[in-house]
């Protein structure tokens, strides 16, 4: 067993089975990471043996958990020759569920060259705090209900590791070449990597009546998933103003640690949003300013990759005291209730400052002022705290304290409010000058029952009423026919307290195409034989109405809704998307929970390996599928599909 620990340490950042995305793409001489030295010398000359970059982001799908803390204690490449390479320079403690909407940059660090065809992460389920979401603020699993889904122990010492193992396509190996650059991407599907128990979770469950059943799986990809942001944390080393780039040590999940995680360079443009200190910059401007903080200031960037020149670029940065864990006590959550100058911030992420270890907290009291200086995620402009209200995702920074009671509370009325990007997700029901009225489903993540909307409307009478939420939504854009009761996401800010209506300005919509949806399929132990309809096409798998019925779980997610495909008399069929990147695999679970996945690239050729794993001495114990469902026909188009096995 794998007997590193883990310091405290985190990421920042928010069903049922799969570690779901590892986008794996190589180039050499790009300029995203700081490459190997070595000097050019005579042909007799010594040097270094060869060696490139391999820089690895994490991130996760969304899931029923408002935490999901434990170690990543291991994480290794293996070459084709069989020599395993370890890339995490210490264990990591990660709070999975902050990373559903960003990728977060974990290593960038030296490997030899070499062609790599497989990956294992061990992680460690012991001391790890697991909270679902129950409509009132969170239940926190019992260590004892927490169980390995391969052999229903529970996930404690001495059995608290699970050993991940990925198989490359064979077409498709990680190779790093001399002096380049390969990035690997990993991902981990809350959603689907766990299977809660009762399905039906409320206020009033006890958490001894709760039970989490763990199956995590990993998959690959060659593609990156350019739907997120990347996040890029590390200490300042130097600013290069003549290139509109500095670069950092990578210390990521808010580390305050000094372990070796790498070097990467992050570039910037005239476009580039800077909040230092709490103080806001744009384009070069902020460069300077940052050059100015000096080296070893705590960084961090939101960007994304290039995936021709494999450069990552920032759209906002932020250094010092504007950074969690650097300078102030920070809080990340929701606004919940505002009264006067006091926020109830809800499913919150606390962190002290110079502190490896953040905390979940159901709610906390922030004290805002004229005094605190507010910030909006990629706007211009004024701001100030009147500008936070009720359903805002974000950060303050400031000074912990302890109320009458002995609650932790937080002032930042000599401090700072990052006001970020918030989803909401609502079924339309009209349309007209500009806004879209819609019955709230969502805000932050959050059920509408968690808010308290008094106060936020121009008059008692105007306050936010989340069975007709008032959206405005940019004068260009084109809304396409839309039927009432369709699911609608957005991304933007809530409007200032106490000025709704409206009550949200969006951004633009999340995607106005059909919503992604997830099916989670999960059967009890040993699983199903034979659960496809026979034989298998290349073109299309089919699971009939009563081997739907026959599973212990069966949903189908499209954002916050449920539906059931064993209600569809056709049952659930697959076919493969034509567009976007194909990312399909088979997972092997051994008997002591150890896992194994070949991942494919092809539909046709992921369906010819399935056919020939199902021998009738193998059983399905879990499928996971994303793309595009048709609820009328019960067809869903995937781009990513994992099925889970056992025995043979």
């Amino acid at each position: 067993m794998n007997t590193r620990q883990a310091r405290g340490r985190r990421s920042s950042g928010a069903a049922i089975l799969i570690f779901r995305l590892l986008a794996v793409a190589g180039i050499a001489g790009a300029a995203g990471v700081s490459g190997c030295g070595g000097g050019s010398g005579s042909p007799m000359s010594s040097r270094a043996p060869a060696s490139g970059v391999a820089m690895v982001t994490l991130t996760d799908a969304p899931g029923d958990f408002l935490s999901y803390q434990l170690a990543v204690v291991s994480l290794k490449l293996t070459r084709a020759d069989g020599t395993a390479v370890e890339i995490l320079p210490a264990p990591s403690k990660v709070d999975f569920a902050q990373l559903a909407n960003l990728s977060e940059v974990i290593s960038a660090r030296q490997v030899s060259a070499g062609t790599y065809t497989a990956v294992s992460m061990t992680v460690d389920y012991g001391g790890g705090t697991i909270v679902v979401d129950n409509g009132a603020g969170g239940l926190t699993v019992p260590a004892a209900n927490i169980l390995n889904g391969a052999t229903n122990g529970a996930l404690v010492a001495p059995n608290s590791q699970l050993t991940l193992t990925l198989k490359l396509p064979p077409g498709a190996p990680l190779v790093i070449s001399d002096r380049g650059i390969a990035n690997f991407a990993l991902d981990f599907n809350l959603g689907a990597s766990n299977t809660v128990a009762p399905a039906a979770i409320s206020a009033s469950t006890l958490a001894s009546a709760v039970t989490l059943t763990v199956q995590p799986m990993l998959s690959g990809s060659l593609a990156p998933d350019a739907s997120k942001p990347v996040r890029v944390r590390g200490k300042l080393l130097s600013v290069d103003t003549s290139a509109s780039s500095y670069t950092v040590n990578v210390r990521p999940f808010n580390d305050a640690m000094d372990d070796d995680h790498g070097q990467m360079v992050v570039g910037t443009s005239a476009t580039t949003s800077y909040t230092l200190n709490g103080t806001s910059y744009t384009g070069s401007a902020g460069l300077t300013a940052l050059a100015a903080l000096g080296a070893g200031t705590v960084t961090a960037a939101t960007g994304s990759f290039d995936t021709q020149s494999q450069t990552f670029t920032a759209t906002a940065v932020f250094a010092g005291s504007s950074v969690p864990g650097a300078g102030l006590d920070s809080v990340e959550g929701t606004v919940f209730a505002r009264s006067g100058n006091v926020l109830t911030v809800g499913r919150a992420w606390t962190d002290a400052r110079g502190s490896d270890d953040e905390q979940f907290s159901r709610s906390i009291a922030v004290t805002v002022a004229g005094t605190t200086a507010v910030t909006e995620d990629g706007q211009s402009g004024s701001f100030s705290a009147q500008d936070i209200s009720v359903g805002q995702h974000l950060q303050l920074f400031g000074t912990f304290g302890t109320d009458s009671s002995g609650n932790r509370t937080l002032d930042a009325s000599s401090g700072s409010a990052r006001l970020m990007r918030t989803p909401l997700w609502g079924q339309f029901i009209s349309s007209a000058s500009g806004v879209v009225t819609v019955k709230l489903q969502r805000l932050a993540g959050s059920d509408p029952s968690m808010f308290n909307f008094a106060g936020t409307g121009s008059s008692a009478a105007n306050d936010a009423n989340a069975s007709a939420y008032q959206v405005q939504v940019p004068a260009a854009l084109q809304l396409p026919p839309l039927n009432a009761g369709s699911p609608l996401p957005f991304f933007g800010f809530v409007t200032p307290f106490g000025s709704a209506p409206p009550d949200f300005k969006a951004l633009i919509p999340a995607e106005l195409l059909p919503p992604n949806a997830l099916a989670l399929l999960a059967w009890a132990s040993p699983g199903v034989t034979a659960p496809f309809d026979a034989p298998l096409s290349a073109t299309h798998v089919l699971i009939t109405q009563s081997t739907l019925q026959s599973a212990q779980a069966h949903v189908i997610r499209i954002g916050p809704e449920q539906l059931d495909p064993a209600t569809v008399s056709t049952g659930l069929s697959f076919v493969p998307s034509t567009t976007g990147p194909m990312t399909f695999a088979i997972a092997h679970v051994a008997p002591g929970g150890s896992h194994s996945v070949d991942s494919f690239t092809s539909f046709a050729d992921f369906v010819a390996a399935l056919a020939g794993d199902l021998t009738g001495m193998t059983a399905v114990r879990a499928i996971a599928a994303e793309g595009t469902y048709d609820r009328t026909s019960g067809v869903l188009t995937v781009n990513r599909m994992l099925v889970a096995l056992t025995g043979g």
